[in-house]
């Protein structure tokens, strides 16, 4: 039997379709459970699991703004030992057909591989998603991922935890995102997941001060989309491990305009905060538009974007 036109396959997994909740989107899978149906989805990416947990940024933590929202969590999470003991057999208890890619982060390179050693025996979970974009605080707060050496060692010490696939996530306000996904493949990554928030300032005028009890935080929503498919462009090509591409996706030609760029999977977030209904019609839009353009499978799209420069 041949492939549905949306099964997709990245980094040794068969997923039913593209679509991916980004992380901390859906929680764990069961904050959003009463409102959409996990296993309609190609996966979900989970929200953030480090070492201890971690309280997050004071409120107030999300603004709007005309172009999209702006947000600062501070990567907000029960930790490890609750995580394993408490969210991920309700995965395994309830998520069937979409694949569970779990968020790491770190405060230092070794805890990255710490998360994975005490998660990876849950069946629950397909891959790992390791965010690259929190400060080292053994490199005077430095992202892991603006340092070719901290980057290497992270992916490294990971891919020495687990035999599962790792995708790692980039920052779009990186130098050179190109030259960092291959700095992680050559590290041992499976997979690039392209873009996280941008860097950002909301202020509220009125008060003079800052949106965002934190100050500064990371902008998502619609205005992401051109950013996220240039960088899933510029990764697609310089790597020959899948592409993960988010940011700013609501509507099905989103969609497509990551997977032209080369993207294997793409990941929406903001957009379905606002309108949880929204996976359901991008899944069905997709299908749809690849019907009406005679297209048999998604894959026949893969970076068959026209561009000549």
């Amino acid at each position: 039997m041949p492939p549905a036109p949306l099964e997709t396959v990245a980094a040794g997994i068969t997923f039913q379709n593209p679509l991916l909740l980004a992380a901390g989107t859906a929680g764990y899978g069961r904050e959003v459970a009463q409102v959409l149906n996990l296993d309609s989805l190609g996966g979900i990416v989970t929200k953030a699991v480090s070492v201890t947990p971690r309280s997050g940024a004071p409120a107030p933590r999300v603004a709007e703004f005309e172009g999209g929202m702006i947000n600062a969590v501070g990567l907000a999470n029960p930790g490890m030992d609750e995580v394993r003991g408490k969210e991920l057999p309700w995965l395994e208890q309830n998520v069937r057909r979409a694949r569970v890619i779990v968020n790491i982060v770190g405060n230092t390179t070794d805890e990255f591989a710490a998360v994975i050693r005490k998660l990876d025996d849950s069946t629950a979970i397909s891959a790992y998603e390791l965010n690259v974009s929190c400060p080292n605080v053994r490199a005077g707060g430095m992202e892991f991922g603006a340092d070719a050496k901290s980057l290497t060692e992270v992916v490294t010490g990971a891919r020495g935890a687990t035999r599962k696939p790792l995708f790692v996530k980039l920052s779009p306000a990186l130098p050179d995102i190109a030259r960092t996904a291959h700095a992680a493949a050559d590290a041992g990554a499976d997979g690039i997941t392209v873009v996280n928030t941008m860097p950002g300032l909301v202020v509220d005028v009125e008060a003079r001060r800052p949106a965002l009890g934190f100050g500064s935080g990371g902008v998502s929503g619609s205005g992401l989309l051109p950013v996220g498919v240039l960088a899933a462009y510029k990764v697609a090509r310089e790597v020959s491990i899948p592409v993960i591409g988010a940011g700013g996706i609501s509507r099905a030609t989103d969609i497509v305009q990551y997977v032209l760029a080369g993207a294997t999977l793409v990941a929406v977030g903001t957009a379905v905060m606002q309108d949880p209904k929204l996976p359901a019609r991008l899944i069905a839009d997709l299908g749809q538009w690849l019907t009406r353009h005679g297209v048999a499978s998604i894959g026949e799209l893969r970076g068959a974007l026209e561009w000549a420069h």
